[in-house]
């Protein structure tokens, strides 16, 4: 068990560096500089310059994360018969890695376009939220008792505050990847037409709306749910803090015209806003079915 728990914070830990130097690989126009997959200019390790070494560095820390990966399925098999919630979490975390290890391969047969650029940023979302939910099921198994259906129904509003930050983060990358970050030089509209009126001040504006739609879902969220599930409550407050956080970063990214150091925090941000949802989520369904046993209970049961 310990082994597992500490694969599951090793493989956030690495999902989300490899999101950052993903992220800040293209921001700098490096994510071409090796122009085949999953070689790098035809080289296992290729001359190392430029952007050369940020591309390779990306995807070395990509091939530590498929270690990391396999370890953690094969160590969460073994402790899966008496956490139910794993086996389901096992077959989408395989399922995820492998879809986004092909679309890793996808955007360099497609030149870094938009649309695989943001749908490889998605599917790493995705990764990452399999992996912290998975960290949050190895440090909190719920006992037995307690309504499952009452804990569904208190999760939605959170899955939907969950699912509409992940919409939000694909759009951003959108905007980002499209180079329509400056598509709106004003906020909170778009100069004199509101809703703008060329195809990036679109992409730009629709981002807006997202992000502010998001902060409201939050804080709907936040007013069904109940007192007594205390750590989806405490999640959720850093989740709409974040939130907050993000929409500010957004506006100075307008104002300061994209420099580069906040465009990254913007990325980061974005990132730890969406897992805070998913770990409030995977609270709310774990406190919901009942109280988490001890961690002291649950080793000692491996033990025996």
């Amino acid at each position: 068990m310990r082994t597992f728990r500490a694969l599951a914070i090793l493989g956030v830990v690495v999902g989300f560096a490899l999101a950052m130097l993903g992220s800040w690989t293209r921001i700098n126009s490096a994510g071409m500089t090796c122009p085949d997959w999953p070689l790098c200019q035809g080289a296992v390790v290729p001359v190392l310059h430029g952007g050369v070494v940020l591309e390779w560095l990306h995807r070395l820390l990509a091939a530590l994360e498929t270690f990391v990966v396999a370890g953690l399925i094969i160590a969460g098999l073994r402790v899966r018969p008496p956490i139910p919630a794993l086996r389901p979490l096992l077959l989408a975390l395989g399922s995820v890695f492998v879809l986004q290890v092909l679309i890793g391969g996808a955007t360099i047969a497609y030149a870094n376009s938009p649309l695989s650029v943001t749908i490889h940023w998605g599917t790493a979302m995705l990764l990452l939220a399999v992996l912290s939910s998975l960290v949050v099921v190895a440090f909190s198994t719920p006992s037995a008792s307690g309504d499952s259906t009452g804990s569904r129904r208190t999760a939605i509003p959170l899955l939907v505050a969950a699912c509409w930050a992940w919409l939000t983060m694909c759009a951003g990358a959108l905007v980002s990847s499209s180079g329509a970050g400056l598509a709106c030089p004003s906020v909170p509209g778009c100069d004199a037409a509101f809703f703008g009126q060329t195809i990036p001040q679109a992409l730009q504006m629709t981002h807006r709306f997202l992000a502010a739609a998001l902060v409201v879902f939050a804080v709907a969220a936040a007013a069904s749910l109940p007192r007594s599930l205390q750590r989806s409550a405490a999640a959720l407050r850093v989740a709409l803090t974040l939130a907050i956080l993000q929409i500010a970063l957004g506006v100075l990214n307008v104002v300061w015209l994209l420099p580069m150091p906040l465009r990254e925090a913007h990325a980061a941000n974005a990132v730890a806003t969406f897992l805070a949802f998913v770990v409030a989520t995977v609270f709310a369904l774990l406190d919901g079915a009942g109280a988490p046993a001890s961690v002291r209970d649950e080793e000692t049961s491996y033990a025996l």
